[in-house]
């Protein structure tokens, strides 16, 4: 008789221990073909971030409904479980500070939506493409190959700037002249190279924008459009192309260089040369 009660426990603990299994099987299915199901449903509605995040709200809700309908299996109190995970959580929270702020951070993110997953965007130092938007941190793959994760309270403190937010943007070229060149045919040769250029757009027009007089030469920015997808591409090559032209027309781009008076601005400095024989001479 006691062998058969062992043998009919075991059996009612086997069946149990199978319905649980069972539940968390099929609850991974269903929350895996549920957040299928919705993703393509929003994809044509909602950006891939928003996209994402339901997914990943959908398949743990879902599968947490499922464990805990395992747990129930084995008898457990679903009301004690709760108030065990209400009094871990206030414990997390005041042990974890800085989760808590990364969490409120990431849900100001994906409210905000300053930038997608795709976008190129810089933050404090780190330039980069958006791999990822999490609640605790955000994903960003560098032009090196190199994968940088910023906790998101980082990123809500830090100046971001979107770099791909607009479709075209504006190459700025710092250039100086010598004082002795005209500004007039600086410009029409600076206009030339940017006609030429296919990349460089009509509109908005280049700009020319004489800065001032530097120490060396006269200090010009000269500023061009381009769509986006070039931007690397006609950084490099306008300011080839304008080396190359300034160089055809004979403008001068000066190097640093200082002039030195002896108390009058009509008389030289003269300088004596010494050679290694130990002979001088003034010129």
């Amino acid at each position: 008789m006691r062998d058969f009660l062992t043998v009919f426990f075991s059996l009612d603990k086997i069946v149990v221990v199978s319905k649980a299994l069972l539940l968390v099987l099929a609850g991974l299915l269903v929350a895996r073909l549920l957040s299928r199901g919705l993703q393509r449903l929003l994809e044509n509605r909602l950006d891939r971030q928003r996209v994402v995040l339901m997914r990943r709200i959908t398949y743990y809700s879902v599968l947490s409904l499922f464990f805990v309908a395992g747990l129930h299996q084995f008898g457990f109190n679903l009301g004690v479980l709760l108030g065990a995970a209400g009094v871990l959580s206030v414990a997390l929270g005041f042990a974890s500070q800085t989760s808590a702020s990364n969490l409120i951070s990431g849900l100001f993110l994906i409210g905000e939506q300053p930038f997608a997953i795709g976008d190129v965007v810089q933050i404090g130092s780190t330039t980069g493409e958006v791999l990822g938007i999490d609640l605790l941190s955000v994903k960003l793959r560098t032009f090196d190959n190199r994968f940088v994760r910023i906790p998101n309270e980082t990123v809500i403190k830090t100046e971001v700037a979107t770099l791909t937010k607009f479709p075209i943007r504006r190459i700025d070229v710092q250039i100086g002249v010598a004082y002795k060149e005209d500004l007039d045919s600086v410009r029409e040769v600076l206009c030339q190279v940017a006609d030429e250029n296919l990349m460089c757009l009509d509109e908005p027009k280049p700009l020319f924008l004489f800065q001032g007089f530097g120490d060396s030469a006269l200090n010009i920015q000269f500023s061009v459009w381009v769509s986006r997808e070039n931007f690397l591409e006609l950084k490099s090559a306008i300011q080839l192309d304008i080396k190359r032209a300034l160089d055809e027309a004979e403008i001068e781009i000066p190097f640093p260089h200082r002039t030195l008076y002896a108390g009058s601005a009509t008389r030289p400095l003269p300088v004596e040369i010494v050679s290694s024989a130990g002979e001088a001479r003034v010129i």
